[in-house]
This record gives structure tokens, sequence and C-alpha cells, in this order.
């Protein structure tokens, strides 16, 4: 399998990146850039990845499509264990990409047996392409969307979604942007997906496809990594971070081979709607891992000011625990009672959208347990980084029931965790990630069985 040298090399691919309007010529080298690139990297160095797929050979757990209950919780745990490997930032590099391919393996059959159409032997072939060669996926979904009040071919600027603006012998060509494409810059392949059901109208933006990050007309324009750049005394983004990408189409060529979805208008909500309970099922699994990056340094802060036996600190403590564990509980249970279309099992729709919509609400708190352990010190204390006599007197003076030194140390983590531009990223992506709080309640509402709840109620009024 590829080893992290190979992963680097295969970066310098002639691909157009932009970091605040510049073309960036070598993104393994980029001083801000590069962070994200080794954060993706650590994949590889990761011990347990890789698992006997049969005639595949030998190829990342990842790739394992879940068959079973089982099959699902050893999902769960390669996503919590790499999250915490990777200091508590989720590595996406393998996560979402694979999460489209399980859908697309599911919607294709379905597709394929309604329209005549070959796109379940397209994905399976892409799909063996990147599992024997262990290639790193990002997936865009979320279009730029415009006016949201108005569905894609009502848009003023019919490019506000991707859609198909030419159709050729060999493929098609596609147009438009998708928005908050996590790691794209640094994938060596882009899984694109609609974001919503479409309508007869619609029916050009009901695409989907495959194509590598060096494509002909490939943009990929980088967002400000404000947690880096405007906090010179970073611990964390200093060693981890994931970037997105505003994703720009500009007339790509995509080969029939990889197209999985070409007009096929009716299915697009269906494919949108297993790749979010996938996503979702990650998230709960790669969140369950990030909370213990909050959970050790506000431990670590209670202690360092002395405070950790206090009640309200207890308090704050166990809020973080309940917040980690439910993550954990959901993702466990949705993967224990999976339903299964296609003879592939998906997690739980109810159970992953409750604790996803669980994180969406109440991340926040997270956030205010961490301030209200470490104090207002982490937003007020001066100093840097340089010895001098200044910074010495500032040791003196932030010592608690550590040495000062320690104490600083950190508080410089609880600081940018909790009162920086990370964590203004943070409470964002936790809000807004893997679908909105809103997405969530409309599946919850749309698919939840009220048959026991209303046969109980019948009961009691004699019906």
């Amino acid at each position: 399998m590829r080893t992290k040298e190979d992963y680097l090399s295969s970066l310098r691919d002639g691909r157009k990146v932009y970091y605040k309007g510049k073309l960036v010529e070598d993104i393994t080298t980029h001083p801000v850039l590069k962070v994200a690139v080794e954060h993706s990297a650590k994949l590889f160095d990761y011990p347990d990845r890789l698992y006997d797929a049969g005639t595949l050979g030998k190829i990342s757990k990842f790739f394992k499509v879940p068959k079973s209950p089982q099959d699902l919780l050893e999902r769960h745990k390669i996503i919590y264990d790499t999250t915490i490997f990777c200091n508590g930032i989720f590595n996406i590099s393998q996560a979402i990409g694979s999460d489209a391919l399980f859908a697309l393996m599911i919607v294709s059959k379905k597709i394929d047996r309604k329209y005549g159409t070959d796109y379940s032997k397209r994905v399976e072939k892409y799909y063996e392409y990147v599992a024997k060669n262990d290639l790193t996926l990002a997936t865009a979904q979320t279009d730029v969307k415009g006016d949201r009040s108005k569905r894609p071919s009502e848009q003023v600027d019919p490019d506000l979604y991707v859609r198909i603006v030419d159709v050729r012998s060999d493929g098609i060509v596609v147009r438009g942007a998708k928005a908050h494409t996590t790691q794209s810059a640094v994938a060596d392949e882009i899984i694109v997906l609609p974001t919503r059901a479409m309508r007869e109208k619609d029916k050009d933006y009901a695409v989907a496809f495959a194509i590598s990050a060096n494509t002909k007309g490939l943009k990929l324009f980088v967002r400000n990594v404000d947690e880096l750049e405007g906090n010179p005394l970073a611990i964390l983004s200093k060693k981890d971070l994931e970037v997105e990408t505003i994703t720009v189409f500009d007339d790509v060529f995509v080969p029939w081979d990889r197209v999985f979805l070409f007009r096929e208008y009716d299915m697009a909500g269906a494919l949108a709607v297993d790749f979010a309970t996938y996503h979702r099922f990650t998230a709960l699994s790669y969140r369950a891992g990030t909370a213990n990056l909050f959970l050790g340094t506000a431990l670590r802060t209670a202690e360092a000011n002395g405070i950790k036996d206090e009640k309200h600190i207890r308090d704050d403590i166990i809020d973080i625990i309940m917040y980690k564990e439910i993550m954990r509980a959901t993702a466990l249970s949705a993967a224990l009672s999976p339903v299964y279309d296609e003879e592939i099992a998906i997690p739980n729709p109810i159970l992953t959208n409750v604790g996803k919509l669980y994180s969406n609400m109440n991340f926040h708190n997270v956030i205010r347990s961490l301030i209200d352990i470490s104090g207002g010190i982490i937003a007020t204390m001066g100093g840097g980084e340089e010895p001098s006599e200044e910074a010495k007197t500032i040791v003196k003076y932030l010592r608690g029931a550590v040495n000062g030194e320690e104490r600083i140390k950190i508080l410089r983590l609880a600081k940018e965790l909790a009162a920086s531009s990370f964590t203004g990223y943070m409470l964002t992506t936790m809000i807004h990630a893997e679908g909105s709080m809103e997405a969530s309640k409309i599946e919850l509402f749309r698919s939840y069985d009220y048959k026991e709840s209303l046969e109980l109620v019948k009961k009691i009024l004699g019906e």
C-alpha cells in the first residue's frame, strides 16, 4: 500500500490551489497549507488501518463496505481512533469519500433497475480503483446555492448549483461551484454529489461524478486559516488542521465511466439522503474522539487552577463527558441496529440523526464549560514565547497550583480551544458540518415511525 512519502509526492501534480488569491506552487511546502497536508498524511502512519479484502488484497479499513453491525462498529472505531491519533482533529482523508461511495453503491443499483443504466458497474470499478491505489478522497456536495428561496433552475445565475453544460460522446462538461469541500486541496480525488432533491426542471443539476484533483478547469480556493495565521501562540493548529475550499468547476470534462448520475432527477434526493446518513454517523464517531481534546484540556486546566474538586467544576467536567458519551452511544446504537439496502448496512437513520442533532445543539456547552473552568485569563493574558525579563514576570504572576511555565502552556491550549479563531471555526462547523440542525430535524420528522406512539394513545382513547 501507499506510504506517507508516496502520498506527499502525488500532491505535486499541477493542481490549481489558491490561497489568499494566489496560486500555490507546491502545497506540500506552503507555510500554511503544509499543516493540512501533514495532517492528511498522518493517516498513512496509522499502524492499524489495513485489512485483507480478499481479491482486492490489503486495503484501508475505511473502504470496507459495511454488511453487518460488526462492520459498522469497526468503522466507528477506525474513525474514533484515527481522530485521537491526529490529536483530536478528524482525519477526513478516506472517511467522507467512502461515505459517498457506499451511498453511490446503493442508489446506483436502484437507478440501473429503473432506467437500464450501468452506473453500479461504474461505481464498482471506481471503488476498486481508489481502494487498490489507497487514494485519499474529498466529497463536494453542498452547492453555493445563491438565493435559498429559489430552486437550482430558478437562480438568476444558473451556475450557482453545479450543472451539466454540455454532453459529448465521451463524457459531460460541468460548471458551477461547491462550498465547504474539506481537504479537497490535499486529496487525490473528488467525488461530487447532488445536495438536494431535484425536480424535472432541475435535471441538469442532477449529476454525480468523480474527478482527480488536478483535472483541467478545477480550481480550489482555500479558506483563510485564521486559527493558525491569527494565533502565533497556537499549539494544536501547528500540528493538525483541515482546510475547506470553494470548489469551482470551470467547464470541467468528466468521462462517462466516472459519471454516476446523469439527469435522473428523481434519484438525486435519495443519493443525498443516503450519503448524509453515513456522513452523520461518521460525525458522531469523530466528534466523540474530538471531545477528548476538550475533556483532557478541561481536566488539566482545572488541576492547574487548583479547582478540580469544586462542585461547579465537576459539573462542567460532567457536561463534557455527557457530550462525548452521547456521541459515542448514538454511534454504537446506530451501528447495532442498521437498516439494509441493496445488502449494504446503513447506520440507523433515526439514531444517527438524534445524535447529530444533539451535537449541533450542545457543542457550545462544551466551550462554555472549558471557559468556566479556565477563567477569563485565557482571553486577557499577555506574553509571548520569547524569553525576556518581562516574560519572567508573567511566569511569576501566572503561577497556580502548578508553576507558571506549566500553567501558561495549559492556558494557551485552553485559549486556542475556547477563546480564539479556532473556537469560532469549531462552533460553526459543529453546528453546520455534516448537515445543519434543520436538515436533521427534517429527516427525523419525515422518517420517524410514529406507529407505536399513536397506537398507545388510540388504546387509551378506546379508538
